[in-house]
């Protein structure tokens, strides 16, 4: 008999095929302690497990270069620097030489120390490294022991697997002709193998709490990415429904690549722009292939992470440069560096915040460290001659913080001009809106940028007090909730009012939920991953702006969230 499990769809699609468990080997050892004179065998053993390891990430990280993309991949890079971190070295031959131990019991206990100390933090960037230091503890602690951790990429039949959890350099290994889709007991949408998965294409459902309990090895299951479901022993009939699913949805890529040059049109003939998110210019293929009109949110922290160092201002012009002679006129939004919050940079000295989402992050930080800032500026200013370059500042709170900013472009620009260096005259500099307080005031900011760009991955969590990694507030994090609706309103009609332009950058663009909401709104400029751009304009093709403006009207009055879905299913139908 057929059982069905709930989880959090993570990934899109549908996939059939037999259970594969991926099991974890057994780690334990004897922990006694070594004898008075072993300890320089022992450091040799560590060592070379470590040396191992970098050799086993790098394959990782280059095989997920070429699959998933160099974003995906700077988590491996971030994993050979935990390995050559004297701050995580000398504390495990600290515990061999000084205490006694053995290599893989130091190991272990200089693990822990660090994972308790990211746990404790209110921060999900430092619980992701605590994931991190997890990953990359296991597998030097495997190649201590002399024992195999599972390679998914030596599967070589069709299959579903199931885990706990799938640890980026699991996830890196997929071979999605071979590994249909997975399922796991943890995680969430925003979990490195989720992000990853949807990279991949590959369907996933997350958070199931129970999966490996109740899957058997090489029993059917079916997993349905769009709605979280699993079907565990799937009787005939449901893996029937299910295939025509599976057709559809492979019908639908078919009949979604026809829309490729044809423009972002409503029935009623009101043209929006459809922009896609890339983190480095190796995203541009996707960009192309999936028909965006425009580069809504370049995040140029990419080109700072996973090094030792900053960028030069030449690797910057060279990187900005290529985006913007590919997208060959195209708008390209280029957000000045984000880093803080959910991303750090290990060369850069910045405190540990109890709360480092509302701390020194972004434009407060580059306005803090000028020199850093200016040298993006000149990077970009240089390379504006070589398309349509539009630079936008985030975290903006105040006005002061924008005309800071603004000061240091221009005072930059200047100095670019008298030493000869071509600079584009027209660029426009604009704003992420992702606190609250800058919407509230979006008309006395309109009055001075010349757009604005709509983080709602941030506003939603600040508008609603709920950290959006936190499962236990997760409930709170409403995309559709009457409170950002209402802010949405006031930036686009502060925008419009002046004459200015108002995208959206954020995961909400993209959202089959929210695009009618936005449409009616008066979004210009919807940015979202390359992935979503064909079914974003299918849909606006198939949706009347004038209606849309009226669902808008009583969406922004309802109570709550629910009410506002309801209007959205009366309005449009089941999305």
């Amino acid at each position: 008999m057929s059982e069905i499990l709930k989880g959090i769809g993570a990934s899109d699609g549908v996939a059939i095929a037999p259970v594969y468990s991926l099991e974890e080997p057994d780690l334990s050892f004897d922990d006694k302690s070594i004898e008075v004179g072993q300890e320089d065998a022992e450091v040799e053993k560590f060592k070379a497990a470590f040396n191992q390891s970098k050799v086993e990430i790098t394959k990782i990280r280059n095989h997920a270069e070429q699959t998933v993309g160099p974003e995906h991949a700077a988590i491996f890079d971030a994993h050979l620097l935990v390995l050559d971190d004297p701050e995580f070295l000398g504390p495990i031959e600290s515990h061999i030489r000084n205490d006694q131990k053995s290599a893989p019991q130091a190991l272990l206990e200089t693990r822990d120390q660090f994972v308790a100390i990211f746990d404790s933090m209110d921060d999900e960037y430092m619980k992701e490294r605590a994931a991190d230091i997890k990953d990359v503890s296991k597998r030097a602690l495997a190649n201590m022991l002399g024992r195999e951790l599972p390679s998914p990429s030596k599967i070589d039949t069709p299959v579903v697997i199931v885990a706990e959890d799938l640890t980026p350099s699991d996830t890196a290994q997929l071979d999605k002709n071979f590994v249909k889709g997975f399922v796991t007991n943890v995680g969430g949408r925003t979990s490195h193998s989720a992000i990853m998965s949807r990279s991949l294409e590959i369907p996933a459902v997350v958070g199931t709490k129970n999966i490996t309990e109740l899957a058997q090895v090489g029993g059917d299951i079916i997993v349905d990415g769009s709605s979280g479901e699993v079907i565990l022993n799937p009787s005939e009939e449901e893996v029937l429904v299910y295939k025509d699913k599976e057709a559809r949805v492979a019908e639908e890529k078919v009949e979604l690549q026809k829309l490729v040059d044809e423009p972002s049109k409503t029935m009623d003939d009101v043209t929006v722009e459809l922009a896609a998110n890339i983190g480095t210019p190796d995203d541009l293929e996707g960009v192309k292939s999936n028909g965006a009109e425009a580069i809504g949110l370049y995040r140029t922290e990419f080109l700072y992470m996973g090094r030792n160092e900053l960028p030069t201002e030449e690797e910057q012009y060279e990187a900005y440069s290529q985006v913007l002679k590919e997208m060959d006129g195209k708008p390209v939004v280029v957000r000045t560096l984000d880093i803080g919050g959910d991303k750090e940079l290990p060369y850069l000295d910045l405190p540990n915040e109890m709360n480092p989402f509302l701390g020194f992050r972004a434009i407060r930080m580059t306005l803090d460290n000028q020199e850093l800032f200016r040298t993006q500026l000149r990077a970009l200013l240089r390379a504006s001659q070589h398309g349509n370059l539009k630079i936008m500042f985030p975290m903006i709170a105040t006005i002061d913080e924008f005309n800071r900013a603004k000061a240091l472009l221009i005072e930059e620009k200047d100095k670019l001009v008298e030493e000869g260096e071509k600079v584009k005259e027209d660029i426009e500099v604009g704003i992420m809106i992702e606190i609250p307080s800058a919407a509230i005031i979006a008309d006395q900011f309109a009055e001075v940028v010349d757009f604005f760009s709509i983080g709602t991955n941030d506003l939603i969590q600040y508008t609603m007090a709920a950290d959006r990694m936190n499962e236990s507030v997760s409930y709170l994090y409403q995309p559709y909730h009457p409170a950002l609706l209402r802010l949405i309103k006031m930036v686009i009609d502060a925008a419009h009012k002046e004459g200015k332009w108002a995208g959206m950058c954020g995961e909400m663009a993209g959202d089959a939920h929210a695009i009618p909401l936005l449409l009616g709104l008066g979004l210009d400029e919807f940015s979202m991953s390359a992935s979503s751009v064909l079914k974003a304009r299918k849909q606006i093709s198939g949706l009347k702006k004038t209606d849309m403006e009226r669902l808008a009207a009583r969406a922004v009055e309802c109570k709550d969230t629910d009410e506002v879905l309801a209007l959205v299913e009366e309005y449009v139908g089941r999305v």
